[in-house]
C-alpha cells in the first residue's frame, strides 16, 4: 500500500513505543507546533480555504476513544494514525504548487512520515483488527465515490496531533506540549 508520503513504507509499530518511533514523533510534534500550523497551514492559504477529503481520512481524539472503548490495540491505533496522518500531509500537497510557501513545510512533514515508516518497518508486523484494516483501505482506495468532504487544512493537522499526543505521549514520557 502506497500512503501519505511517496516512499513511506506501510508497516505496524509494536505496542510499546519504540525509541525511534518516541524521537520521531517528538521531531513532528515539534514541526506541528501551533505557530507553525496557524502559518503553513492557515495564513498562507485563502481565508475559508478547503480541501475535499474522504469522511475516513479524518481522525479526532474522540475516534480514538471511541476505539479504545471497543479494545483496539494502540498498535492497531498507531497504524491507523500513521495511515490517516501521512495521507492527510498528501491532500494537503496535492494542492500545493512547488513555489508555494508551505510546500517545504509538507516536504519536511513526509520525511518525518517516511522516516517513521522504515522506523516500525524494523519490527515485526502483526495483525491489524479488522475494524483498522477497514478503514485504512477505505483510506487507500483512490477513486472511491465515498463520502467526501471539506477540511481545512490546519484542521487535519490539528487532529494529527492532538491524536497524535494521545497515542504516543504517554508511552514517550512526553512533557506537557
Amino acid at each position: 500500500l502506497a500512503f501519505g508520503c511517496p516512499g513511506a513504507l506501510a508497516v505496524l509499530g509494536l505496542e510499546a513505543a519504540a525509541p525511534g518511533e518516541c524521537e520521531l514523533t517528538r521531531l513532528l510534534q515539534d514541526k506541528l507546533r501551533y505557530e507553525m500550523r496557524l502559518q503553513y497551514m492557515k495564513h498562507y492559504f485563502p481565508i475559508d480555504y478547503t480541501v475535499q477529503i474522504q469522511y475516513e481520512e479524518v481522525l479526532r481524539p474522540s475516534n480514538i476513544t471511541r476505539l479504545r472503548n471497543r479494545t483496539v490495540s494502540e498498535t492497531s491505533l498507531r497504524y491507523l494514525w500513521f495511515h490517516i496522518s501521512s495521507q492527510a500531509v498528501l491532500r494537503i500537497r496535492e494542492v500545493l504548487p512547488e513555489k508555494h510557501p508551505s510546500w517545504k513545510y509538507t516536504q519536511e512533514l513526509c520525511q518525518l512520515f517516511d522516516a517513521l515508516g522504515k522506523e516500525y518497518s524494523k519490527y515485526r508486523q502483526t495483525d491489524v483488527e479488522a475494524t483498522v484494516a477497514d478503514v485504512v483501505k477505505l483510506v487507500h482506495s483512490a477513486g472511491t465515490e465515498s463520502r467526501r468532504k471539506a477540511v481545512r487544512p490546519k484542521a487535519l493537522l490539528d487532529n494529527c496531533l492532538k491524536v497524535m499526543r494521545m497515542l504516543y505521549g504517554g508511552p514517550c514520557e512526553w512533557g506537557p506540549g
